[in-house]
């Protein structure tokens, strides 16, 4: 019989499975201290001020001793990463699939919302932390009345999983443009009607004659709820065609 692979070092920290020395005093720091105080610095100044030494100033530790527990700066982001999420809430009752990957889309939005900083996160591999994997259990459970294969199941939350980290970070990247630049936002339609021919781009030519961006800056952000819920609808329109397909 083969001995199992060790775990990777991020996910053994994230499980609280890193090896432990019993030699000695017992440490004044833990992974989750430094895992939290970096989440604090996160909310209150953004993502870029998150360093070791700032993690380590804010404990009021050495730096070396941050390195004692977790290795990298690359290695607390992952540990943010599952630590902010949180787990998710439960499925209510008696639902129909469709309503629970609702439930659940919107229960991601909020949990990162707390956290503005979160969808500037960088993307390094599959979930693999307790409450990433509670968020990835808790879709799964949503299909299970619904006769798909367990490859099915995944293929349905992965695609899931990738439209809300997309419009999480297109809202993020959104809200920062505006605030940044409203003008650029509410001036949109005419810049656009300045320089498209209908001869070289018809189908967008149509959209402006329309009038559909003819709309106040504000209303790119004030729609953010709104066009999550209509791609996600769509979405689960094309789920819904895949399960029945599936099962027959």
């Amino acid at each position: 019989m083969s001995e199992q692979p060790d775990l990777p070092a991020d996910v053994a920290l994230m499980w609280g499975l890193q090896a432990v020395t019993k030699r000695g005093p017992k440490p004044s720091l833990s992974v989750e201290d430094i895992t939290r105080a970096a989440i604090g610095i996160a909310d209150a100044e953004g993502l870029g001020a998150v360093s070791m030494a700032r993690v380590a100033e804010r404990l009021g530790n050495s730096t070396m001793a941050l390195y004692r527990h977790v290795k990298s700066k690359d290695e607390l982001l992952v540990l943010m990463s599952d630590a902010a999420l949180e787990r998710p809430q439960p499925l209510p009752e008696g639902i129909d699939w469709r309503t629970g990957l609702v439930f659940w889309a919107h229960g991601v939005m909020t949990a990162v919302r707390a956290h503005r900083w979160y969808a500037q996160l960088p993307i390094s591999g599959p979930p693999a932390g307790p409450n990433n994997l509670a968020w990835f259990d808790s879709a799964l459970g949503a299909l299970k009345d619904t006769g798909l294969t367990e490859e099915g199941k995944v293929g349905v939350v992965m695609g899931l999983m990738t439209y809300v980290q997309g419009e999480m970070r297109l809202s993020s990247d959104l809200a920062a443009g505006y605030a940044d630049n409203p003008d650029a936002f509410s001036r949109y339609g005419a810049t656009l009607a300045r320089v498209v021919d209908p001869r070289q781009l018809p189908a967008l030519a149509a959209v402006l004659a329309a009038g559909v961006f003819d709309e106040s800056a504000s209303s790119f952000t004030d729609d953010a709820d709104a066009d999550f819920d209509f791609g996600l609808q769509l979405y689960l329109d094309g789920v819904a065609g895949f399960i029945a397909r599936m099962t027959g």
